[in-house]
């Protein structure tokens, strides 16, 4: 009777044990599919996009909105939506595919932009809407200088930092392959006194 009685409780250790390595390992694989594709956490560095993000400002970013990238592969899943002015931005960035920079969109495939007395023009129109005609917009880098008219190629965009005074953006170093978008960063969740939407 006390055999049966110790076999039995190493059983039960045993199936708990079981069930808890199970249960870890299933939490992992379900994070790990989230983080892949569906949501993923970042971490603000510098100060390019002030005032709309911060230093160490932590933010989500929707990975499937533009079709979340397929790992090992050239491939992605379908896209919700294309990318839209005025949307900021995750990508890789072109010159190192180790970093991830974060810009608003500014141009977009097909179009010709031109910055000029701190405004951005596109296709020869001033940008009117709020999220840029209320920033100054510096003639800096070889993609920025005064007087040029930038025609975007296909399949590429062109993106700005809020804080253009100190922003490393397509001014400097051209543009963003659709194929280098990660996602669209939707929400500032830390610190609490700056948890807001995106815009």
């Amino acid at each position: 009777m006390r055999a049966q009685s110790t076999e039995h409780r190493a059983q039960k250790r045993k199936s708990a044990v079981r069930e808890w390595v199970e249960s870890i390992v299933v939490a992992f694989i379900l994070a790990t599919i989230i983080r892949t594709f569906v949501i993923q956490a970042f971490k603000i560095p510098t100060g390019s996009m002030r005032s709309t993000l911060l230093e160490g400002d932590l933010i989500l970013v929707n990975k499937f909105i533009y079709g979340a990238k397929i790992p090992f592969t050239d491939l992605s899943l379908p896209a919700l939506m294309q990318p839209k002015r005025g949307d900021v931005i995750v990508f890789i960035y072109p010159d190192s595919p180790k970093k991830d920079f974060i810009k608003r969109l500014a141009g977009l495939p097909g179009e010709t932009l031109e910055i000029k007395n701190g405004t951005v023009y596109v296709n020869d129109k001033p940008l009117i809407d709020s999220i840029f005609n209320q920033r100054y917009y510096y003639n800096r880098g070889e993609f920025g200088q005064e007087g040029r008219k930038i025609k975007i190629p296909d399949d590429n965009f062109f993106v700005l930092g809020d804080n253009s005074a100190t922003s490393q953006d397509s001014r400097y170093w051209g543009f963003v392959p659709y194929k280098n978008l990660l996602g669209r960063a939707i929400l500032i969740y830390w610190p609490l006194q700056r948890i807001r939407i995106i815009r």
